[in-house]
């Protein structure tokens, strides 16, 4: 079979849930102007991972390094780790976007609840796991949803089948 003659249906990509995460969030750390737009830093305090293929919490020390461009879209570049309930301690570097309708983001950028469903926030997590149980996740590609609260984030992480 020649490659025009595969029906997108047979190469279509999955979805498979892994788990839903919540943390906690220092204040942002502003660093200010720069070149390629305001760059801050979110300290990523502790958290939760709970779902179908991890159990575990968020170790405190992991920060999002956030750019937000003149065109209104903030950059997030993540770096972390799960300790899961196991012990298997894994690192995370989530990058991805956020942007929405200028009012939506001004009312998020000022604390406000705001329906996630009113912005997008997707990111692509990459795992670093140590050889045995969790190695898995080293060699799949994941995506992510989130939203974003004034202290805080939910974020819900699918493997790509």
């Amino acid at each position: 079979m020649s490659p025009d003659n595969i029906p997108v249906d047979a190469i279509r990509p999955g979805l498979e849930f892994l788990y839903a995460a919540s943390a906690q969030l220092a204040d942002p750390i502003q660093i200010g102007p720069t070149p390629d737009g305001m760059r801050r830093i979110i300290p990523i305090l502790s958290g939760t991972v709970e779902g179908p293929g991890i159990r575990g919490h968020i170790l405190g020390g992991g920060s999002d390094w956030q750019l937000l461009r003149p065109d209104g879209v903030t950059v997030a570049d993540a770096t972390y780790a799960i300790e899961t309930d196991d012990g298997a301690v894994i690192q995370i570097r989530n990058r991805g976007l956020r942007h929405g309708p200028a009012d939506v983001m001004a009312r998020l950028a000022g604390g406000e609840p705001v329906d996630p469903s009113g912005y997008y926030f997707r990111t692509v997590p990459e795992f670093i796991a140590p050889v045995g149980p969790y190695e898995w996740l080293n060699s799949s590609i994941f995506i992510c949803s989130g939203a974003r609260y004034s202290d805080s984030i939910r974020l819900w992480v699918w493997r790509v089948t």
